[in-house]
């Protein structure tokens, strides 16, 4: 039986991917604030009224502008130019995009934190960018889709979270960290409620329902597992698993949404998820390198 590790991290795929189709068809109706909006606040909700239950700590006062980085990336911008985007932007297509955010971790990673990288590393990332430039020009210079660059965006305010998230994983549980950040993201989004008041009152019930799903699904129990597993395995590993986000939100979207990417969109997405996988090979290359003269079991990380 795979261990609750790696299943932790199967859900997350699974998860993820299913958001894709269901921000396509929810955003339709509600529009992107709104949509961002109940997300978080539902996600938000639901992992607070399990706080006391798990036993959820309050943050150290050191760590709240880590929060709040995590908490204003990967949830309220994250949210905000993902729905956007998908207005625009076939389901798909989406997923092959923000399957380019582990790159943005690495720049978020040498800007702040001042980590040094390998040609390697480098190259990938520029082959990766290379492959979204391709998805962004699938349907010719004249048509260049600016929705795609949004789409973008939040790949790397995504990039930015999976990164920032780290170190909180460190010292506080999986389920802490996204409670957190949700919560974070929350009060970040609050400016959205004017735009968002009149389409949420007057959306469909399926809109509505599609909401509750992605906020308590992808949003908060899958920021959950995602936490439990970056915190048990290497990062190159946990980030390595989210290559298959998107063949699997593809296949859900041709399944439910009937869409069908052209050609050129799926070579760049190939390409982008090549890009990943040199970056990560290398990463993982140096880790051993390094750990090449320590016994077993001498590690002092913790997991919480």
């Amino acid at each position: 039986m795979p261990s609750p590790r790696i299943l932790a991290l199967g859900g997350t795929v699974v998860l993820w991917a299913s958001a894709f189709p269901a921000i396509h068809v929810c955003v339709v109706d509600l529009g992107a604030a709104a949509l961002s909006l109940l997300r978080i606040a539902i996600a938000a909700v639901a992992l607070l009224l399990a706080a006391p239950f798990a036993k959820v700590r309050l943050p150290r006062r050191a760590d709240l502008p880590q929060i709040a980085v995590c908490g204003a990336t990967g949830m309220t911008a994250y949210q905000v130019l993902l729905n956007w985007g998908e207005t625009h932007v076939q389901a798909g297509t989406a997923s092959l995009l923000i399957a380019i955010a582990p790159v943005f971790s690495l720049v978020y990673g040498a800007l702040a934190l001042s980590e040094r990288y390998e040609r390697g590393v480098l190259g990938g990332s520029g082959v990766a960018l290379a492959g979204s430039a391709v998805i962004c020009l699938a349907r010719g210079a004249a048509d260049f889709s600016a929705a795609s660059l949004v789409v973008v965006l939040a790949a790397v305010v995504q990039g930015v979270y999976h990164a920032a998230s780290k170190p909180l994983l460190r010292r506080y549980t999986g389920l802490e960290t996204a409670t957190y950040a949700t919560v974070a993201g929350l009060v970040f989004a609050l400016p959205l409620l004017p735009a968002a008041w009149q389409p949420a009152a007057h959306a469909h019930v399926g809109a509505l329902l599609g909401a509750a799903y992605l906020g308590l699904l992808p949003s908060a129990l899958g920021f959950v597992i995602w936490a439990y597993a970056v915190a048990r395995l290497p990062l190159a590993a946990s980030t390595g698993a989210l290559y298959l986000v998107p063949p699997v939100a593809l296949v859900v979207s041709f399944v439910w949404l009937g869409e069908v990417p052209g050609m050129l969109e799926l070579a760049g997405g190939v390409i982008s998820i090549l890009g990943v996988v040199v970056i990560q090979r290398t990463r993982a290359g140096r880790t051993c390198s390094r750990a090449g003269g320590v016994l077993n079991g001498s590690g002092s990380g913790r997991h919480v």
